[in-house]
């Protein structure tokens, strides 16, 4: 199992931490998780101007062609959530470091 610490940083305009925050974010994280992500679980604290996360994956294969380590995988699901979340979008900036969304789209990539 591999162990990513990471956080979203709260927008400056955004007013402080609410007590269900944590698990929103953690809820809507898991909505965006994919299989091929490998995630297993999720913990997670607040901070006064962003919410620290712990991503637990499972270990890829590394023999295998299309595994991607632990800190991509965990930028991806970041990016997707941040993207795809109209909560997460109102309240914290984008991701840090999110890798292109067509690098996991093997077709795209090839274009």
């Amino acid at each position: 199992m591999d162990c990513v610490y990471t956080s979203l940083r709260r927008r400056p305009e955004v007013s402080p931490a609410t007590a269900g925050e944590v698990a929103e974010v953690v809820g809507i994280l898991w909505a965006h998780t994919t299989p091929k992500d490998g995630l297993e679980h999720i913990s997670g604290s607040l901070d006064s101007d962003r919410v620290d996360l712990l991503l637990y994956f499972l270990s890829s294969e590394p023999t295998s062609p299309a595994a991607h380590g632990p800190l991509h995988r965990a930028a991806a699901l970041l990016t997707r959530g941040h993207q795809a979340s109209p909560a997460l979008k109102r309240r914290y900036l984008p991701p840090a470091g999110a890798p292109c969304p067509q690098a996991d789209d093997p077709q795209r990539a090839k274009a």
